[in-house]
């Protein structure tokens, strides 16, 4: 009997071993260049695709990817995925299903994210927007900031009544930073002008969009803006007769009148890099915020009634962001209530921008609705 012991005693130490050294097997291997199998690349996407929006926009770099790479790389992606409970078992069956790369593309997917990471450390994660990384864990930005303060110039610049709308999902800082860089942006071109902020704690209802776009009309805006995920806030504009400013990808054709411009989202260079990281083996864990300089931010084209010499000072202010003579966040800076809290010749730093939780003057809303 105590020789049976021994024997399973050895044989169990034998196992242990032999699955310890496959762990550091695999943990090798998933650092190596991927030659043989395609890399398989997960998407997952927090509203329908459609043909415009935020998520149009990671589809449109998820294809132009995949046809780069070619016979390299296979991707897939999953739709509609709700941020909270759904998206944690989304997440969970991609990586069950031998992904070795998967995108989480909204701000609520991230802790889902980082839970299902441990479960999975040969799986490379990257989320989009949030600002937590682990091992296998990288997180990536778009300083969309830059664009909307360039929107913010134009919008202000059209605007008669000095009253300007803007539809917003939720008070977390990236929202509100937008909020802040478009009514600075405003204020260069239509310095008395206010911005008017109403909350729809949604990323994607085009019925709640819309009804939030009308009462901001009735209030009197003469242009809009929003931070949401479908064209609603241009089709109500278009409508109403009056201006608009899309966001994430260029909605000019949901309103050929009321569309002056909009902050377009570029995600394919992102994409490109993090994915031949993998290919070549050398993919790490980084946090990155890339804007108009590196592309992944633009303006769509300008609509012809936007008169030239606007056009003009946008180009001009653009052009000064991108050789970084020009801060959107720079002083002086003043809050809601009037206060300074950024002096002249400072400006905000990353670290204060990704924390930001105050509107600056200017600004009609509340922080909490």
């Amino acid at each position: 009997m105590a020789l049976d012991d021994a024997l399973m005693a050895l044989k169990k130490r034998i196992a242990a071993t032999a699955l310890a050294l496959l762990g550091c097997s695999l943990a090798t291997q998933a650092d190596e260049p991927y030659t043989d199998e395609p890399l398989k690349v997960g998407f997952v996407y927090v509203s329908p695709i459609g043909d415009a929006g935020w998520t149009y926009m990671h589809d449109q770099a998820r294809q132009i990817v995949a046809e780069e790479f070619g016979d390299k790389i296979e991707t897939s992606y999953v739709e509609s995925v709700a941020e909270g409970s759904d998206s944690e078992r989304v997440i969970r069956n991609l990586s069950a299903r031998g992904h070795d790369l998967i995108f989480t593309t909204s701000f609520g997917y991230m802790n889902p994210t980082l839970k299902v990471a441990r479960r999975f450390p040969n799986v490379k994660y990257e989320h989009a927007t949030g600002y937590k990384t682990a091992r296998n864990v990288g997180n990536y930005q778009a300083r969309a900031y830059q664009g909307r303060y360039l929107a913010g110039m134009t919008a202000g610049a059209m605007s008669e009544s000095g009253r300007i709308g803007y539809v917003a999902a939720f008070p977390i800082p990236e929202v509100i930073r937008g909020i802040n860089a478009f009514t600075l942006g405003v204020q260069t071109t239509n310095p008395d002008a206010r911005v008017s902020v109403v909350w729809i704690n949604t990323w994607h209802d085009p019925a709640r969009e819309r009804e939030a776009a009308d009462s901001l009309i009735l209030q009197g805006a003469d242009v809009l803006t929003m931070h949401s995920d479908s064209p609603a806030v241009i089709q109500a504009a278009e409508a109403r007769n009056v201006y608009a400013v899309g966001f994430n990808s260029d909605m000019s054709h949901y309103g050929p009148n009321a569309h002056l411009t909009a902050v377009t989202m570029h995600w394919e260079s992102i994409y490109h890099d993090k994915i031949q990281a993998v290919l070549d083996g050398n993919w790490e864990s980084t946090a990155i915020w890339h804007g108009l300089k590196e592309g992944v931010v633009d303006l769509s084209p300008f609509n012809e009634v936007v008169p030239q010499e606007v056009v003009e000072k946008v180009t001009a202010y653009k052009m000064e962001i991108i050789e970084g003579t020009r801060q959107v966040f720079q002083g002086p800076l003043y809050n809601q209530a009037g206060e300074q809290v950024v002096a002249e010749g400072d400006a905000l730093s990353d670290s204060d921008l990704l924390e930001q939780e105050w509107f600056v003057n200017g600004v009609d809303g509340k922080l909490n609705p």
